[in-house]
């Protein structure tokens, strides 16, 4: 396929030479985690924020030093907001989505927000959410805030936003807006419904759009792989709901050269949250696999058959299946930790097959997996060793952290 010109979004690969990617340095929503809220926002720890922004800094600056354009997250919804004078729109949308009921504390923050003159600055302040002693309204204004008088929060910050693979997903030419597993994280969706509807490079006027928030069932972009220009991979998993599975399949079929999407089915726990947590693509023929993930591994194929599809389950060994599907004559799987199950689940749990790949064979990943990265290496894979010590807290990696906006055709 050549390369296509004047469009924005152009993703064909997983693999391909990045150009332009999105990400999120995280900020005071961090801050903002305390033990109380820590599983319903779905961390394990608190990440030490000055040293998580210095790992996120650095990862940046690895990208732009191998010719990539970043874009944050948060300069685009602002711009977007700017260009579609929308402020109040998102403003009262994303109030709708705060668990705030509409009330003095509403108000105000609303007002509070409102009152913002720099959008870039409101955005952030949307990503941190609210502290009580932020906003003053009357004593017992409500019975809620007169029984519920020791959490000190008035709307939920939202820290997994660093984690910019999930809330959308670049797939060719378009995106897929999800909808997501957790409530917490659904509302991250909400920058990228102001990005594609109003944005001037980005509006989805031009760009086909290939799932909406407004779904039913739920998917996540840690679980969706570009393996080529005609083969999704797509994970069914604790984030990602096999009927999502089948609405984006009938949807590429329908708008794109799109022939297949293989549906790995690995499970529904919190340690394999996503797809790319256990399987990555790093080269043509090579891919980084969690080998805990092999003795149950089911995969299907679903294929475009005249207006619907059909399915049926690849009971070959995966590297065929992967052969079969990217017409190439061997395909080699490194395993993390070198198939030692002791070394893999350390590895894996601290995202060790989580890579980005920014051109074939070259790789981001975390130094602090040093089994896996020496097998890399000896594979012949280049790689970019970035500390994740802080990272790492809200569990996932490089390609986690990172939406690709434009990569070059193979």
């Amino acid at each position: 396929m050549s390369e296509l010109k004047h469009t924005p979004i152009q993703v064909f690969s997983e693999i391909g030479r990045l150009k332009k990617v999105v990400l999120h340095r995280p900020g005071k929503e961090l801050e903002n985690l305390i033990p109380i809220n820590l599983e319903r926002l779905l961390f394990d720890d608190i990440p030490y924020l000055a040293a998580a922004q210095q790992e996120h800094d650095a990862f940046a600056q690895i990208l732009k030093e191998q010719g990539v354009e970043v874009l944050y997250l948060e300069r685009l919804v602002a711009e977007a907001l700017e260009a579609g004078n929308a402020k109040e729109d998102f403003i009262s949308e994303w109030l709708s989505e705060s668990g705030l009921e509409p009330g003095s504390h509403y108000d105000a923050v609303k007002d509070y927000l409102m009152g913002m003159e720099d959008n870039y600055e409101m955005v952030l302040k949307t990503m941190a959410g609210f502290a009580k002693s932020e906003i003053q309204v009357p004593e017992g204004s409500t019975l809620m805030e007169s029984i519920d008088k020791e959490y000190p929060l008035l709307i939920d910050p939202m820290p997994s936003l660093y984690f910019t693979r999930d809330p959308f997903a670049t797939i060719g030419n378009g995106v897929a807006l999800n909808y997501m597993y957790s409530e917490t994280r659904n509302r991250e969706t909400i920058y990228g419904k102001y990005i594609f509807l109003h944005h001037p490079n980005y509006s989805h006027q031009e760009l086909p759009v290939y799932y909406f928030r407004d779904e039913s069932t739920y998917i996540e972009g840690g679980d969706i792989l570009v393996l080529s220009n005609d083969v999704l991979g797509i994970g069914i998993s604790q984030r990602t709901d096999a009927r999502s599975i089948e609405k984006i399949a009938h949807n590429v079929f329908k708008d794109t050269s799109y022939q297949q999407v293989l549906a790995f089915m690995i499970g529904s726990n919190r340690k394999f949250m996503h797809l790319d947590t256990v399987f990555t693509m790093i080269d043509h023929d090579k891919f980084l696999i969690h080998p805990e993930i092999e003795a149950y591994l089911k995969v299907f194929s679903i294929e475009k058959n005249g207006d619907g599809v059909r399915f049926n389950e690849r009971r070959e060994s995966l590297d065929h299946i992967l052969e079969e599907a990217l017409n190439i004559p061997k395909v080699q799987l490194i395993r993390c930790g070198g198939g030692d199950p002791i070394v893999a689940a350390r590895e894996q749990w601290n995202d060790g097959a989580n890579s980005l790949a920014i051109a074939p064979g070259e790789l981001i990943v975390y130094e602090r997996n040093a089994i896996t990265n020496q097998l890399l290496e000896e594979a012949g894979i280049r790689l970019h060793k970035i500390r994740g010590s802080e990272l790492v807290r809200g569990r996932g990696g490089p390609r986690c952290m990172s939406m690709p906006l434009y990569r070059e055709m193979l």
